[in-house]
């Protein structure tokens, strides 16, 4: 049985290559307090269908490439408010820069 895991989309910027970032949650030993664990995981992407945002499961499957050791099965879940948030960001950072500086 291949390992599979879930995850969002962190990148899409490459050819056929995706970031997913898998987040898992762990006890600590001594202090048992519940911690977060982000990984992050290569994976091919070969329709080009999953877009920053998505949540999407992966599989395990041999090397493809030199760090590619997974592969895109399906999209879970299409979300691409990501993007909107960030072009949001930017914006309000570029307003209160001129701000600072026009006097």
């Amino acid at each position: 049985m291949r390992k599979q895991r879930q995850g969002k989309v962190i990148s899409d910027k490459m050819q056929f290559t995706v970031i997913v970032e898998t987040v898992s949650l762990v006890s600590h030993p001594m202090y048992k307090k519940t911690l977060k664990r982000k990984s992050k995981f290569v994976a091919h992407n070969s329709e080009n269908k999953a877009k920053l945002g998505n949540i999407v499961r992966i599989v395990e499957t041999k090397p493809l490439s030199k760090t590619k050791r997974w592969k895109v099965v399906e999209i879970i879940k299409a979300d691409g408010s990501t993007l909107g948030t960030a072009l949001q960001k930017k914006t309000f950072k570029l307003k209160k820069s001129k701000k600072k500086g026009a006097k």
